[in-house]
């Protein structure tokens, strides 16, 4: 295969969206062992973690939009999430692992609001539910996580999280209805989220919050 033909191959929505998904199925099973970790769970439960927070949203989405669910169709993605536990298991206690956490859900969360807006997308599902079903991949996962360890659900607070996501799968899907390259919606989709999530990480950025009401 020459230089050029391996670059249009990179460019092909087939190379693209798998990996990508891959990618971010790897980086949710890292933050479900974390959870885990944070619990002093066995190397089991890590892996049930893993696998539970690695899948769990796509898993929703694919049963949504009527598509075969993804991790039972292909073995690589439980591989993956597995993989991903096992590695968490013997780097073993680290005093960033924590931190990692909180950086590793904004990645993603940034990768899966493309992914699961692209997938949909694959489907013929109207752009409005694509943006809606990138929202919900990229965050169910995460939500049963936290239920699973016992951690205050992320939904929760202040600082922005679904809107990351949400920005994530509209930027992507607005590229595509204006015919971007996929690999330039794919990036510009991701690196968007991802700063607003970073922003609300560094430096607490949130929405306006309901106002109380003023008794008269």
């Amino acid at each position: 295969m020459t230089p050029m033909s391996a670059t249009a191959e990179l460019a092909r929505p087939e190379t693209v969206l798998p990996l990508l998904d891959f990618a971010g199925v790897a980086v949710f099973a890292a933050t479900g062992a974390l959870a885990a970790a944070r619990q002093k769970h066995d190397v089991v439960t890590f892996a049930f973690f893993a696998a539970l927070t690695g899948v769990g949203g796509g898993t929703v989405r694919d049963l949504l939009i009527g598509a075969p669910v993804f991790w039972v169709a292909d073995w690589r993605y439980i591989a993956v999430c597995l993989v991903t536990a096992l590695a968490f298991w013997i780097i073993g206690a680290r005093e960033w692992r924590f931190r990692a956490l909180m950086w590793l859900d904004a990645i993603g969360l940034a990768a899966y609001g493309v992914m699961g807006a692209a997938k949909a997308a694959s489907y013929d599902v109207a752009p409005l539910i694509c943006i809606v079903m990138g929202i919900l991949t990229a965050c169910f996962g995460g939500i049963v996580r936290d239920v699973l360890g016992h951690q205050p659900s992320i939904l929760l607070r202040r600082e922005l999280y679904i809107t990351a996501a949400l920005l994530s799968a509209a930027v992507f899907v607005g590229l595509k209805a204006l015919a971007v390259p996929l690999w330039w919606a794919v990036a510009i989709a991701v690196a968007a989220g991802l700063a607003l999530r970073a922003g609300a990480i560094l430096k607490g950025w949130s929405l306006p919050s309901f106002p109380h009401s003023q008794q008269r």
